[in-house]
This record gives structure tokens, C-alpha cells and sequence, in this order.
């Protein structure tokens, strides 16, 4: 049996006019009246991503551009139009080789079309090289130059050139244009398998043929969408449908057993949860009429989103999609995946809102306004057989009143009669309800001893009453400035209890702040300011964030008020502080004689 040739559908439907280009129509429009005004420049760039239909445009500009009404129908001008592959002819010696043939003019039609692919990947030299050809090219020459990285060209082509930007091709664009495919090829298809199809090229037009082939030559005819989801391994619909109303059940187990099965049906769980974020996103643009243009489904998958969003709010779905989002960038960095989607989908379970779906008895309490609470149905539906104990506890006997007196009611002081207070615990008796049924079930009386505090008194009793009007009088005294002591001190004294305090913080383990303050002795400056002077404004940030313990220990331990401490700072103190070798060395020996000895009698360098 022989095979006959087979042509991918990129190649055979690759649109010969400009009104069969998909998804561009502003562009083909510009250039249909650029060659009607005879208005189209020599040098043009046609820069988008990838599959959008450059080359396919300059084809058919290089055939638009030598048709006079003279030629054959099927004339494809095939020795005027010259492609370049600049990834892999991207040299000085390659450039130089088309800018000889350029000046060649053209035998048949009127002009020789050069189009350069990839012409980002050329080298800085060769960009050089054809620097002056593209601004001055021939009368007779039009240079085609396509890209999928724009920003990588040098600025000088890109001021010599027309430059068109290519968009993506919509998914109902891509999806129409494959509708018709399927149709010329007696096909019967799916819309939502054609849309699928669409979403899956990411606004290609050419990965949407190549996958159509693909899908094709798996299912053969019909086109289903199970097919499609089966081929591309792609999760439908139906499971973020099926998941969304499992969350807004609040059904944690139904959940982790959802997802179990996707995975044991050899999905990955990254890929699970980037598809529910965006499965809540096409949920939060359904709750707008303005935005649902934004939702590139098929009609009858638009109808299923617009009644699933009507059970949600809008703050539920943007803590969903938070959720979902904070799962999909720390998938990468997880360890445990498994567990992070399991934590994702029993936060979803979690969220707290208020919703419109009402309970079957008609009582609107469902899964709508459950404002933090659990639903009652989920306890109903989770409810053991036989009923649940209940244990209530019988109110407590109150004993006697005994008449309030500054003494207690026995005659004790209030603390020794708080002491010896003993309470009584009545007995519990268990009630077991089972289908109507009461049965009593006693338990032995227990007796518990309460030792009260021998602080606690009575809120009642006269001394309760006499100390919360002591407090009262403690807080409400106010100490004025003036009546505190200011007794004047010495230099020496300050000094030393300055001292002190540095031993203090030495003893308490904060040597950074004792080592700072020790830096420099402390000078009286007048009768009530301490002036430091200090190296660097570090130290002085760390002095002033202890400031207030500082001084209320010198001001306690010279009895004077009124001290100031001002700190100042004077880089040149820290030059004290940094030694050269040689000065290191007098130092050493100033302190200790013998070591200049010891230099002399082993001829030691420093």
C-alpha cells in the first residue's frame, strides 16, 4: 500500500490573499492601501510573535506588489521573491552576497522582494553591512525583514524601516478559522473541542493547525472534547466546575479525593492548580457584564460560568484566586507538592463569605451568608447513627446570703475567711438522646476544693472599697517639675556612678552598649548638662535608643532632676582608634619594655 504525500494544514491552508489572513486585519488593510496609493516604503519590519502570519503577509505582499493583470492565474512571481534565514545566515559574507544580487534588476514583474526570517539573530557586523544598502536601497528592491524579538535589533535598522507589530490570534478568531478547516475537510466538531484547541496554541495560528492534525489523526471524525483533553492531557472543564461547587460545599474530603484521582490519572498537580486560578478568574469576570467579554469560552461553557459565579462574591474569588496564586509560585520550591495543593484546596474550603444560594427548605441559610460559620447540613449530613450525648451541668445551688460586713459574714477577716472557702460541685448526671428517648444516667458526686487567693477580697467589703479609692488617689497625684531635687554633684562623682552603670550593663551581658559608652569619659559641660563625645553617629543612634535608663540612674544617683545629656559627634576621636603598625608597636612596648628586646635579640620586622 502506498502513502501519498501528506501536507500538515499549516502548509496547505496557508492563505494566499490578504483577506484570508486571520486576525490581522488593521495591518493587511495598511498594506492593501499602501499598494493601491503606491505609498509603501522599501524597507519594512513585521515583528509579533511567533505563528501570527509575518511570512505568510510578505508572500503575499511580494505577489501583490508584481501583479499587473497581465499575468497567469497561478503566477506565484517565484524568481522575484528571495527568503533569507538569518539564524543561519547571519554573517558579514552573507549580507554582502544578497546586496550584490540586489542590484541585479528583476526579469519578469516589477519588483525583486528580499525577505530576511529570524533577521534579529544577524550579527553587529553584518547589521553594519547593510546599514546603507536599507536606506538607499534600488528602485527596483523591497527588503522584508521578520522578527520575533524586536527589542534585540539595533536602532539604526529599526529608524530605516516601516514597522508593523503583529498581535496574537484571538482564541474565537483561531476557533472560527478551524471551524472552517473542519468544514473543508467533512469534519464534524466540537465547539468546545475547537475552542480547547484554540486556547491551547496561546494565539498561534500555526500550533493551532499543527495540533488540529494531531487531534485529528487521533479521533478521526467526530471531533469530541473528551478526545481533545485526552491527546493534549489537559484537565476540562468539568473537574474546575466539579471542584469550585465541592468548595463552595465546604466538602474537604470529596476534595482531596478529587484530586487524588486527577492525579492518578497522571496529572500533575502544578498543572491542576494554574488551571483553578484560572478557572476563578474567568468566575470573577463573569460577575461583571462589562468584563464577560474577557471570558473566551465556547456559548454553552460561558452559560456554565455565568451560573457558577452567581453562587460566589467577588470577595470570595479574589481570596481564592490569592490562594491559588500563592500555591502555584511555591509549587517549584515545595518538597512535598502533594501536601501543598492538599493545604491549598482546605484553605479554598475555608474561606469565609457570603453567598446567594439559598437551603432546599427555602430558608436561605445554605452555603449563602455563612458569615465564618459551618453550614448546619454539613453537621446533618456527618451526624453518626444513633444521635449525639449531650451532658448538660445543673445549675449550681446558691448558698444562704449572710449579711455583708467589714468582718465577713462569720465574723473573720475577710483574706482568712477567703482562705478556708470551700465550693461544692453538684452532681452530673448524663442525658443519652436517641430517637425521642431519655435514659438517666447518674454519676458519683465528686467534691472539689477551691483554694481562693489570700489577696482576693470581697467587691463588696469596706477594704475592697477603701483600696480602689487609695488607687484611685495614687493615680490621680500628679509630681510637678519643680518640687523634684536638684542637688548640685561634682565632675568626680558623675563619673564614677557613670561608671558603675557601665559595670552594671558589663554584669548584665549588653556589652555593645556598655562598650559604646566607654568609648569616651563624660564632661560636665554647665550645672545641669553631661556632654559626650563620641566617634561616629552609630554609637550615638545606640546610646540615645537607652537614653532614658541612662539618665534615670544618674539622675536617682546624684539627686539631681534636671541633667541633660547632650551627645555630640567629632570624627576626628576616631582617629585615635585606628593604629598604623608602627603605632600598634609603640604602644606594645610603652606598656611592656621587653618586647623591643625581644625584637633586638631575634632581628624582628613589623
Amino acid at each position: 500500500m502506498s502513502l501519498e504525500p501528506f501536507i500538515v494544514s499549516a502548509r496547505k491552508y496557508r492563505p494566499q490573499t490578504f483577506k484570508d489572513v486571520v486576525g490581522q486585519q488593521a495591518i493587511t488593510r495598511t498594506l492593501l492601501n499602501a499598494i493601491e496609493n503606491n505609498h509603501l516604503a522599501q524597507a519594512l519590519l513585521f515583528c509579533g510573535p511567533r505563528g501570527v502570519g509575518k511570512t505568510t503577509c510578505a508572500r503575499i505582499l511580494a505577489k501583490k506588489i508584481n501583479q499587473d493583470g497581465t499575468e497567469k492565474q497561478d503566477e506565484d512571481f517565484a524568481f522575484n521573491i528571495f527568503e533569507l534565514d538569518a539564524a543561519s545566515n547571519n554573517s558579514v559574507d552573507d549580507i554582502r552576497n544578497l546586496i550584490d544580487q540586489v542590484r541585479i534588476p528583476p526579469q519578469v514583474g516589477k519588483y525583486k522582494v528580499y525577505i530576511i526570517d529570524e533577521v534579529h539573530m544577524l550579527s553587529q557586523s553584518a547589521f553594519n553591512a547593510f546599514l546603507k544598502t536599507l536606506e538607499e536601497p534600488p528602485r527596483h528592491a523591497i527588503f522584508i525583514l521578520a522578527t520575533t524579538e524586536k527589542r534585540k535589533i539595533i536602532p539604526t535598522i529599526l529608524s530605516r524601516c516601516q514597522i508593523f507589530d503583529f498581535k496574537r490570534i484571538t482564541v474565537k478568531d483561531a476557533a472560527d478559522y478551524l471551524k472552517s478547516i473542519a468544514e473543508q475537510q467533512g469534519i464534524d466538531a466540537e465547539e468546545e473541542a475547537l475552542h480547547l484547541i484554540a486556547q491551547k496554541a496561546d494565539g498561534a495560528m500555526r500550533d493551532a493547525l499543527s495540533i488540529f492534525d494531531r487531534v485529528v489523526s487521533f479521533s478521526g471524525n467526530p471531533l469530541t472534547l473528551k478526545a481533545v483533553t485526552e491527546n493534549l492531557n489537559v484537565l476540562d472543564q468539568d473537574t474546575f466546575f466539579k471542584t469550585t461547587d465541592l468548595i463552595l460545599e465546604r466538602h474537604i474530603p470529596g476534595l482531596l479525593l478529587l484530586f487524588n484521582d486527577i492525579l492518578a490519572r497522571g496529572f500533575e498537580g502544578h498543572h491542576f492548580i494554574g488551571g483553578l486560578a484560572s478557572h476563578f478568574r474567568d468566575l470573577m469576570v463573569c460577575r461583571h457584564e462589562a468584563t464577560i467579554a474577557l471570558l473566551e469560552v465556547s456559548e454553552n461553557a460561558k452559560s456554565k460560568f455565568l451560573d457558577q459565579s452567581r453562587k460566589t462574591t467577588e470577595d470570595f474569588l479574589l481570596k481564592a484566586i490569592d490562594i491559588a496564586n500563592e500555591c502555584d509560585l511555591s509549587y517549584k520550591t515545595s518538597k512535598n507538592h502533594r501536601l501543598l495543593v492538599e493545604l491549598a484546596l482546605m484553605k479554598l474550603a475555608s474561606i469565609n463569605f457570603t453567598g446567594e444560594k439559598k437551603n432546599p427548605d427555602g430558608n436561605g441559610s445554605g452555603t449563602g451568608e455563612l458569615n465564618g460559620l459551618v453550614p448546619a447540613s454539613y453537621f446533618r449530613a456527618h451526624m453518626p447513627p444513633g444521635g449525639v450525648k449531650i451532658s448538660p451541668i445543673p445549675p449550681r445551688e446558691k448558698p444562704p446570703q449572710a449579711p455583708v460586713t467589714a468582718e465577713g459574714p462569720s465574723g473573720q477577716p475577710p483574706q482568712k475567711e477567703a482562705q478556708a472557702a470551700e465550693t461544692m460541685a453538684g452532681s452530673t448526671q448524663g442525658v443519652e438522646t436517641n430517637a425521642g428517648n431519655q435514659t438517666a444516667v447518674s454519676e458519683p458526686v465528686r467534691k472539689i476544693r477551691i483554694k481562693e487567693r489570700s489577696q482576693r477580697v470581697s467587691g463588696l467589703s469596706l477594704s475592697s472599697l477603701k483600696a480602689q479609692k487609695a488607687h484611685k488617689e495614687k493615680q490621680n497625684d500628679t509630681v510637678d517639675e519643680a518640687d523634684l531635687p536638684t542637688d548640685p554633684f561634682t565632675e568626680e562623682a558623675m563619673q564614677a556612678h557613670w561608671s558603675d552603670f557601665v559595670h552594671k550593663l558589663d554584669a548584665e551581658g549588653r556589652k555593645i552598649l556598655a562598650s559604646n559608652l566607654r568609648t569616651e569619659a563624660p564632661l560636665l559641660k554647665d550645672a545641669h548638662t553631661i556632654s559626650l563625645e563620641l566617634p561616629n553617629g552609630t554609637m550615638k543612634k545606640e546610646i540615645e535608643r537607652e537614653q532614658g535608663e541612662l539618665m534615670g540612674y544618674l539622675r536617682k544617683q546624684l539627686n539631681n532632676y534636671s541633667l541633660q545629656l547632650r551627645i555630640t559627634v567629632n570624627e576626628e576621636t576616631a582617629k585615635k582608634f585606628v593604629y598604623t603598625p608602627a603605632e600598634k608597636y609603640q604602644k606594645l612596648r610603652e606598656k611592656n619594655p621587653a618586647i623591643d628586646l625581644l625584637r633586638q635579640e631575634f632581628d624582628l620586622e613589623f
